[in-house]
């Protein structure tokens, strides 16, 4: 099975390599495969991983929400399990939205009066 560098993968997913021993080191993606030098050496199932990762990172999601939502698609839980598990953070999302959306109307209107 072909593998990658360190510095291919951050090449690969735009994320740093801090970033992906960070990934390994919480458990996120991994474990890591290492080369008979010690170095780590990532597969394309790694890559999904980090993809995924960072996806939910994008989104909001936490590194508590992200460890139980990975040990939840590496163990038994059901799909509706899952689903249900990002329904709520979705929803959660959407109330975090509408929080800021009426900040930037707040700050707007200041903006309004003080021009």
């Amino acid at each position: 099975m072909a593998t990658l560098t360190p510095a291919a993968t951050v090449d690969r997913t735009g994320v740093s390599l801090d970033t992906l021993r960070y990934y390994e080191r919480e458990g996120l993606i991994g474990p890591i495969g290492r080369t008979a030098g010690g170095h780590r050496a990532y597969t394309e199932e790694d890559v999904f991983w980090i993809g995924l990762v960072t996806c939910f990172r994008d989104a909001g999601l936490g590194i508590a929400d992200l460890r139980r939502f990975v040990e939840m698609l590496r163990g038994d839980q059901s799909r509706t399990e899952r689903v249900a598990f990002l329904r709520e953070r979705r929803t959660a999302m959407d109330q975090q939205m509408t929080a800021l959306r009426r900040a930037m109307q707040h700050l707007d209107d200041k903006i309004a009066y003080y021009s």
